[in-house]
Parts: C-alpha cells; structure tokens; sequence
C-alpha cells in the first residue's frame, strides 16, 4: 500500500511538473529547465524567488506550482524512507540481490503477497509472465514474449534485468552464452528476466522462512 501510495504521489508530481514547465515556457520560451531539475528545492526555490512578486496570473500558478511539487517531493522522499526501513528486516536476502534497490524489493513482495502460495519456481514464473510460451514452426520451437501474468511483478523484474545487464558480469555472461548458442538478443533476455524469477523466487522463500521462523522464536518466548 505504501509502494502504490508512491507511486500516486509521483504520477502527481509529473502532472504538476509538465504544468509547470508550460507555464514557464508561457513567460520565458527561453528558460531551460533540466530534466529532474523540478525534483530539486533549488530549483523550485529559485522559481518561486523569481515569479514570486509578480502580479499576473500565470506567475502566481508557477508559484502554487513550484510548492506543490517541493511538497510532494518531500512525501514521496519521506515514503521512501519508510518503504527501506519495512523492507530492511523482512527481505535480506532479496536486497542483496544486485539491481534489486528497497522500492523494487517493496513491489516484489506486495504483488506476490506470500510466496508460499506458489509451489514451486514455475507457478511464480506463470504468475509473473516470465514463463515463455512456446510457439511451433516446422520442425523447430521457439518460444514469444508472454503477455499475461501480473505487470507489476513483471515490471519489477524487468528493472532488476535493466540494472544488471548494464555491469552486473554473470548477467553479461548469461546474454553471451544465449545467443552464442542461436539465442536472438530478445531470446537471451526474456531467458535472463525467466532466471531472475527463478532468483527472486527461491530469495522470496529464504526470507519468508527466516521471518516466519523468528516469528515464532518470539511467541514461544
């Protein structure tokens, strides 16, 4: 809930921000704004100083503006604050995982909600739309893109996969195998996102059964 509150806050920043940005380009077409510079106090400081004494209406919205989005910067930094602090003791082994920040991780869990629900890798796989699907042709099978499975899941996961294939060397190795072995480039990382599900699943599970185990310490105790 925490994860899905940021995410509205955020989506609410932008539209405050493309707002922003087009009343400023009303009484300044030559004023440059950064990209992420409006997630800076700064910056929105700076604009609210500068418009801040102006009487026409479109100055005073960029004002209104420039607090909104101060505003919701500093609850979507509060939240995510939090977020790490929840996520810390009940996911350990999910964070080591590299490319796998405290947000990602927060989103991991939410969506899976309990991963001993899930069997076994494969039922999480199919849960998430990591699993292939395998398509026919002649005498050969490949295998497509599927589409089905819960988005947010596989959203995360995807973000795991983007981070990793920027530095992360077995990630880069894993690729190279794939399409030395007749993998296209798509093939090999559709085969990465299939084995971090795997990955995150059995992580999932560690930390599940060390949290529930410490549980119980506690009310034995």
């Amino acid at each position: 809930m925490l994860v899905d509150h940021r995410e509205d806050l955020v989506a609410g920043r932008t539209r405050a921000q493309n707002r922003l940005r087009w009343h400023l380009h009303e009484l300044d077409s030559e004023l440059e704004i950064p990209p992420g510079a409006l997630n800076r106090y700064r910056t929105l400081a700076q604009l609210e100083e500068r418009f801040g004494a102006g009487q026409d209406v479109v100055a005073q919205l960029v004002v209104v503006l420039a607090r909104r989005c101060a505003e919701l910067t500093r609850d979507i930094k509060e939240l995510e604050t939090r977020i790490a602090q929840l996520v810390a003791p009940l996911a350990p082994n999910l964070l080591a995982l590299p490319g796998c920040g405290p947000l990602t991780a927060a989103k991991l869990i939410g969506e899976t909600a309990d991963v001993r629900r899930f069997r076994h890798k494969g039922a999480f796989a199919m849960f998430n739309g990591t699993a292939p699907v395998p398509v026919w042709s002649a005498n050969t099978t490949r295998h497509r893109l599927n589409r089905g499975g819960n988005r947010q899941l596989n959203a995360a996961l995807h973000r795991i996969l983007v981070t990793q294939m920027r530095w992360h060397p077995p990630a880069l190795a894993y690729l190279q195998r794939r399409m030395a072995h007749g993998n296209t480039k798509t093939e090999a990382i559709r085969a990465l996102r299939r084995q971090l599900s795997d990955i995150v699943y059995q992580r999932l599970r560690e930390d599940s059964h060390a949290y529930h185990a410490t549980r119980a310490l506690r009310a034995a105790a």
